[in-house]
């Protein structure tokens, strides 16, 4: 079928390429790959594509991409809206809310990416997508550790035991770097740089990029590599972060590990991940006199909209230090009504200055 849509695109063939979703996801997936996309975004705009045509083929509406409009798409926004969670799921019963406005927004924005695909394809003359406007997810507080949240989660960890202490070093190099769970697990020995006090990291989009670490943490990575890393099972494996058995650490079970010491910590307001590591390194960063385009590096973005949101909460953070920092409120005493001359600690004051 690929084969087909290249010779079609060529010009070898006369016939038209196929409009049908579900051949076209083939098409885009391998295209994609071509292009250097990540798996994980490439699975994501296929599920969504499928996702679609089910409720098109459910409603009796047309699959057929050279008939998909902005009504069909506007139709299956509002589907989204109405739809409760887990309703179509085989093992998990429907839940009373609905699906959030990150999800619904995902699912369009992966949407719109596959059609700019066929427009750029040339499969399709023009996307539903300019006439029809995305539902902007809602707009959060990143919620993010305390400092005493954040000593209540270490003081879980066993750090006597092997995997004990290479728990600690993955949550402390989490915390010190901000890095994705998935660049984590990319790490090998080669891009470890101990010495120079840096990280060499696989990012999204497969730009690399240095991170740097404190020495606190320079310090808990050599004890665990001179310590505690166990042989790998296959010999040519450099990754850093094994399993006891000398397997890769893969992100399902970090997220895992970290959930079972959020439960042992008994933590509370907050979601015990590896994410709200990278939120809270990203907000400590800042508290600590960071500057946001070294934060924007530290942490892989392309563009500076992702970091100004933790400058918002920075913000947030300013005004709680406020409540109890206030200037104004802290004087021994403020003149009140009535009270004439304007009261003796502010004058005191102006005599002093």
């Amino acid at each position: 079928m690929l084969c087909q849509i290249s010779q079609q695109k060529i010009g070898t063939s006369s016939a038209s390429p196929p409009t049908d979703l579900q051949k076209l996801v083939q098409g885009y997936s391998f295209f994609a790959k071509t292009e250097g996309k990540s798996l994980c975004t490439i699975a994501i705009v296929s599920s969504s594509v499928i996702y679609l045509e089910r409720f098109l083929e459910s409603a009796g509406l047309t699959t057929d991409v050279a008939h998909i409009g902005p009504s069909e798409i506007r139709a299956f926004i509002l589907y989204l809206q109405q739809k409760r969670c887990f309703s179509d799921h085989r093992f998990t019963k429907p839940q009373e809310k609905g699906l959030s406005g990150h999800s619904i927004n995902c699912y369009l924005r992966s949407l719109r990416s596959f059609w700019s695909w066929l427009v750029s394809e040339e499969i399709i003359e023009a996307s539903p997508f300019a006439r029809v406007k995305i539902p902007k997810a809602p707009r959060k507080i990143m919620p993010t550790f305390s400092n005493e949240q954040i000593g209540q989660l270490l003081g879980t960890i066993h750090t006597s035991t092997p995997e004990g202490y290479r728990n600690q070093a993955i949550i402390l190099t989490l915390l010190d770097t901000g890095l994705r769970v998935s660049e984590l697990t990319g790490i090998t020995l080669d891009d470890l740089q101990l010495e120079e006090g840096t990280i060499k990291v696989m990012g999204k989009g497969n730009k690399e990029r240095l991170v740097p670490m404190g020495k606190k943490v320079q310090r808990a990575l050599w004890h665990y590599l001179s310590r505690y890393r166990p042989q790998p099972e296959q010999p040519k494996c450099k990754l850093l972060f094994l399993t006891r058995e000398g397997m890769p650490l893969t992100k399902d079970r970090i997220e895992k590990i970290m959930s079972s010491y959020g439960r042992k910590a008994a933590l509370s307001g907050v979601r015990c991940s590896p994410h709200t590591l990278r939120h809270t390194a990203a907000i400590s960063f800042l508290r600590n006199g960071g500057d946001v385009f070294s934060l924007q590096r530290l942490l892989g973005h392309s563009s500076l909209e992702m970091t100004r949101r933790y400058c918002e909460v920075a913000d947030v953070d300013v005004k709680n230090a406020h409540l109890t920092a206030s200037p104004v409120d802290n004087l021994a005493s403020v003149p009140g009504r009535g009270s004439g001359s304007g009261g003796g600690t502010y004058n005191a004051q102006k005599n002093r200055r």
